[in-house]
């Protein structure tokens, strides 16, 4: 029973991810430079980074779905097209990379925790805050170079014609003060809430 009510449980979460990341397309904040900050791509690597690497992936998988299927998550677009032919595909399956890749630095780091005690029943001491805040942090910045890594791929294959410099002038450079406000509010927000996700899906 107890393992059918934390299935459940983090079904629900991974939903509630995927509703968050659908909904996120409509929010934007401006920038003096112009270039607005869109947090549909945050929203993505934090199911990663909060849920782990299947679940968050799951929750980016169920919003693709239903782009796919119609509903206009795609910065107000929708159907498979856009992932396929359109200029941000590559970001969208980035987005999908990211959770996964993000969120298993993470599985990985949580999971090599030593044993409950000790043998001579000591407690073990909990690991560093300062090791944790660096796996986070790592973490945070493999999801999003995975991410622009497969948005500049797939920008290049809808726009053979332009050189890799012109890419990542196009889609890299202009988003970076942005990103780097993203990653700003994400290690800490994963630092902060990813436990408290944890404990209540135990």
């Amino acid at each position: 029973m107890r393992c059918t009510s934390t299935i459940g449980k983090r079904t629900v979460i991974t939903a509630l991810f995927a509703a968050l990341t659908s909904a996120s397309c409509f929010i934007q904040i401006p920038l003096p430079g112009g270039i607005p900050i869109i947090i549909q791509d945050m929203m993505a690597m934090l199911s990663g980074l909060l849920l782990g690497p299947l679940y968050g992936a799951a929750a980016v998988l169920i919003f693709l779905i239903l782009g796919c299927l119609g509903l206009p998550v795609f910065s107000g677009k929708a159907g498979l097209h856009v992932i396929l032919s359109g200029p941000t595909g590559g970001f969208l399956i980035g987005y999908l990379l990211a959770a996964f890749i993000g969120g298993l630095i993470l599985h990985i780091f949580y999971a090599c925790k030593p044993k409950a005690r000790t043998e001579d029943g000591v407690p073990p001491k909990a690991k560093p805050a300062a090791l944790e805040w660096l796996f986070i942090s790592i973490a945070a910045v493999a999801a999003t170079t995975v991410m622009f890594a497969a948005g500049i791929i797939g920008f290049h294959r809808i726009f053979p014609d332009k050189t890799m410099a012109q890419v990542a002038a196009a889609v890299l450079i202009p988003f970076l003060p942005g990103n780097i406000v993203k990653l700003a509010v994400m290690i800490p927000l994963t630092k902060k809430v990813r436990p408290a996700i944890a404990s209540c899906t135990a």
